[in-house]
């Protein structure tokens, strides 16, 4: 659907202006979509990142600042996440004996066995852009990706 309908306004300042309005919806149709995959795993998409995050370094432990480097959403209170994590049993949590300071992070097996079971939900998240052929996504990800690049 257009997003002239989706957001019901005909007129835009600029197409930039409607490129962006159209980035900001389709980012949240995107999320909603996954919330609704996640869901019946009782894991949210922050977590799920995190997850992740530590599952492609383990057996390695991972410091919190690697963890905030490498969120897709900068934004969120990773101590928070952690902490829920925690009380999941999806990670543990290893504080250095030289300085309490510094935590590092690993996935824990039941974590791990979340991994697993998640990896069924890979093509229902492919699927989100199903309506877009192999051309159509190689080249929204050079546009998405030449958005970023610096001047």
């Amino acid at each position: 659907m257009k997003i002239e309908d989706e957001v019901q306004q005909r007129q835009f300042r600029n197409e930039f202006h409607k490129a962006i309005i159209n980035l900001f919806f389709t980012n949240n149709w995107v999320t909603s979509q996954i919330k609704d995959i996640l869901k019946p795993y009782k894991i949210t998409i922050q977590q799920y990142n995190v997850l992740r995050i530590l599952n492609g370094q383990y057996p390695d432990e991972v410091s919190l600042q690697d963890i905030k480097i490498r969120m897709l959403d900068k934004m969120p209170d990773i101590s928070r996440i952690l902490e829920r994590l925690k009380k999941q049993e999806l990670i543990e949590r290893k504080t250095n004996l030289k300085d309490k300071r510094i935590m590092k992070v690993i996935i824990s097996l039941k974590g791990r066995e979340l991994i697993e079971k998640l990896k069924s939900c890979n093509e229902q998240i492919d699927d989100i852009l199903q309506n877009l052929d192999s051309k159509d996504i190689t080249l929204l990800n050079q546009l998405l990706d030449k958005a970023r690049t610096d001047k």
